[in-house]
């Protein structure tokens, strides 16, 4: 299993200045299917630029109605689809990006979701397909109906917070996660309506016990403060092996065997072979 970050930005503004990348992260080969998790502006560029196709996509999970987290959704799902086409793949995500909520969304048209099937997550439900549980993770957020993704298979348990505030239940959502992946906005004490801090990740690693913490999703203030000092801070806190993600890292993992992990930093291809491209798709 392998998964990769193409982007570690969150955030209005660091998303607006592309101060980091915000195309979300990609799981690969999950039970050999491969999974693109909220496809922010930029995620089909990064694809490329990182040498992932987006053709080689089975499903793509939007947590919630906000641009740095769908914007990017639908031409992925063309990419997925071979250009709407075929009938394949799973999109699924929060009732805000398929039906909208009061001022959030919907994200994506109804016409990109014909060729997929649709699946529409809230907290604690829970979906089961490609030998995997999919249960919807409970946020507080400005997008009501955001929801984060916890994914089980037989061998391994990754939990993804999404945008969410620390509250005191939040932990139970992640239960059992062995790699915990959460968007920490802001370093230190600064909380901000709606996310997390450093002191919040530290409070839910201690309460999850996973066996590896990646933090991403940094805004402004964080990037300023240096996001791998306050991983390694986590890692000293709380002894978990904290993670502060990077634009084009890659983790790959060795099966049955999450702690053992290699880190990587994915390959600049920068140029787009359009050769390569055509055989993806016809």
């Amino acid at each position: 299993m392998k998964i990769t970050f193409l982007g570690t930005g969150g955030g209005r503004f660091a998303t607006i200045t592309q101060k980091r990348m915000t195309g979300g992260f990609r799981i690969d080969d999950i039970n050999g299917k491969n999974i693109h998790v909220d496809p922010g502006p930029g995620a089909l560029v990064r694809s490329f630029q990182f040498g992932l196709s987006p053709a080689t996509l089975d499903g793509i999970f939007i947590s919630h109605a906000h641009t740095d987290h769908y914007t990017d959704a639908e031409v992925l799902i063309e990419a997925m689809t071979r250009g709407m086409t075929k009938q394949k793949g799973i999109i699924m995500g929060s009732r805000s990006v398929f039906e909208g909520y009061k001022q959030w969304g919907p994200s994506i048209s109804k016409y990109h979701t014909g060729k997929s099937e649709k699946l529409v997550l809230g907290p604690n439900k829970s979906k089961n397909f490609w030998n995997l549980k999919v249960k919807g993770t409970k946020t507080i957020h400005g997008d009501p109906t955001c929801v984060g993704f916890q994914i089980k298979s037989e061998d391994f348990n990754i939990s993804y917070t999404s945008d969410t505030k620390y509250f005191e239940k939040l932990h139970q959502y992640h239960k059992d996660a062995d790699i915990l992946i959460a968007s920490v906005i802001r370093p230190g004490n600064q909380s901000i309506k709606g996310h997390m801090c450093t002191r919040n990740f530290k409070d839910l690693i201690n309460e999850v016990n996973p066996k590896l913490a990646i933090m991403t999703h940094f805004g402004f203030k964080m990037l300023n403060e240096n996001p791998e000092k306050e991983a390694e801070f986590l890692t000293s806190e709380t002894g978990v092996k904290t993670l502060a993600a990077f634009d084009g890292l890659v983790l790959n993992f060795e099966k049955n065997n999450l702690k053992n992990f290699k880190i990587e930093q994915a390959n600049d291809n920068c140029k787009i072979d359009n050769a390569d491209m055509s055989l993806d798709f016809f």
